[in-house]
């Protein structure tokens, strides 16, 4: 399955159907009186969100959704069949976004989550509703109310609790794939990984998501390379894993390139708990790992942590590092939410 993560949709509901002009007419019944029946309801638009989905695909094939108009009213009070409404799927973890891409409409993070985007439009009341004393053979209906339509973008970004970043060929699918049943392209060059990967990584007895991303070079948010486009997947990660190859001549250099192209994209991403690691730890010698590990901590003033996706060698450690991190951070959350509520009249 290709992966695509934006895409532009064209939604329709339908209008209402008119009501209808009619009067009874029936043996040995001298005053019948109107029978005009009202018109039925236009269809929904309906965006709902859905687990097991993990990409906007569908919507290459298929951009415009019109639901079903409402049908009119008929005579013998009988009230035109509503129209059917469009439910359209899409993952959890979509954004729903005006046409200036820009303002938000809803952001979908739940499954089950719905939104009605185009209301159907009523139907038009039938020349019952305008019998009176003084009008007693009205020949007045009114019209369907006119439907909704819009063009909106979804935009998906990946639920994963934490997310990895590093520069090309820094051995971030090599990691996932040690961490997880997840299974992607593996190889000697860069821009291996084209699209985000997710992957579940087990330890101790608990689970947590996390995600890959193309790497990123100097100039991505320029848009060199594959540029900043999948970035953002990692806004909703609760840490970021920063993996730089042991084999790097100048690893603060690397460091620096990546923290400064993650500054350029959001301040959200800057700002986020990181773990540095130097990975591919079996391509050297111990010695010469240890010797690059103290330059990029005294370079940078964080700890690092020494990683290979091939020997297994400290991954579990820094599995244990990022759950603490992810339920900290979880923890700090709903304590900042807890205060707000506290705080409403």
């Amino acid at each position: 399955m290709k992966f695509l993560d934006e895409a532009k949709i064209h939604v329709q509901s339908g209008r209402g159907g008119a009501g209808a002009v009619s009067f009874r007419r029936e043996k040995f019944i001298e005053y019948g009186g109107p029978d005009g029946g009202d018109g039925g309801r236009g269809g929904d638009i309906i965006i709902e969100a859905v687990e097991n989905l993990n990409t906007l695909i569908d919507f290459r094939y298929q951009q415009h959704f019109k639901a079903q108009i409402g049908m009119h009213g008929m005579g013998r009070n009988r009230t035109g069949p509503a129209g059917k409404s469009i439910t359209i799927k899409v993952p959890v973890g979509t954004q729903i976004m005006a046409e200036d891409r820009e303002t938000v409409i809803l952001d979908m993070v739940k499954a089950g989550q719905s939104i009605v985007l185009c209301r159907g439009g009523d139907g038009g009341r039938g020349n019952t509703h305008f019998k009176s004393s003084i009008n007693q053979a009205p020949r007045r209906a009114e019209e369907g109310w006119p439907n909704e339509e819009m063009s909106v973008w979804l935009r998906l970004k990946l639920i994963a609790d934490a997310g990895l970043v590093g520069l090309p060929n820094a051995g971030k699918s090599t990691f996932l794939a040690a961490s997880s049943a997840a299974r992607p392209k593996i190889a000697d060059y860069p821009f291996t990984t084209l699209h985000p990967q997710l992957g579940v990584v087990e330890v101790d007895d608990n689970e947590f998501v996390l995600a890959d991303i193309p790497g990123l070079i100097e100039g991505a948010s320029e848009g060199k390379g594959i540029g900043t486009r999948f970035l953002g997947h990692l806004e909703r990660c609760e840490v970021l894993l920063h993996l730089i190859d042991c084999a790097d001549e100048d690893p603060v250099a690397t460091y620096r390139t990546v923290r400064e192209e993650l500054d350029n994209y959001a301040d959200i991403l800057i700002d986020k708990p990181e773990i540095v690691a130097l990975s591919k730890a079996d391509t050297l010698l111990p010695e010469m790992v240890e010797e690059q590990r103290e330059i990029l901590e005294k370079g940078i003033g964080k700890k690092v942590y020494i990683v290979s996706g091939a020997t297994q060698q400290g991954v579990k450690d820094v599995h244990r590092l990022l759950r603490h991190h992810i339920v900290a951070e979880r923890e700090r959350r709903a304590q900042e939410n807890a205060e707000d509520k506290g705080f409403q009249p």
